[in-house]
């Protein structure tokens, strides 16, 4: 697999903090389904 600049990897805005994140290799089969930025946002800590 070719190495990808983090510039190039897609992006999202978190439903509860509203910053920007990037794609991540944990989430590349539920990337549609991710809403939130990290787990303590996803706890709505």
């Amino acid at each position: 697999m070719k190495m990808r600049k983090k510039s190039d990897l897609p992006s999202k805005v978190c439903a509860r903090c509203q910053r920007p994140f990037r794609w991540r290799k944990k989430w590349a089969k539920v990337w549609d389904e991710v809403r939130y930025c990290s787990d303590r946002c996803r706890r709505g800590g």
